[in-house]
């Protein structure tokens, strides 16, 4: 019966290594990825926050925009690193944006 109650949680643990910033599996696209677009964003809404730029994520067939916004920074002093694609071997993988 202990056997069964960790398992559960190693399972979970394990699905969600995929989601971390730079962890898990990467999804390589066979184009590259178009201009990125010029977003007005507006006067900020609260102080503290920062803009962060959208970027274009890869579907497996073609190119999304995912639309910017306003983000508070997770600490003080910390930076917004934007996403990017990389070419690798002749593909393309994203770079998740990230603070740092």
């Amino acid at each position: 019966m202990k056997r069964v109650m960790w398992i559960a949680p190693m399972v979970v643990l394990i699905g969600l290594a995929g989601c971390g910033g730079g962890v898990g599996v990467s999804y390589y696209a066979t184009v590259a990825p178009p201009a990125l677009r010029v977003e007005a964003f507006g006067p900020i809404p609260a102080p503290g926050m920062v803009w962060v730029n959208g970027y274009w994520n890869w579907t497996g067939g073609t190119y999304v925009w995912v639309g910017g916004g306003w983000q508070r920074p997770p600490r003080a002093g910390a930076m917004w690193i934007e996403p990017r694609w990389e070419k690798v071997h002749g593909r393309y993988r994203l770079r998740p944006g990230r603070w740092r």
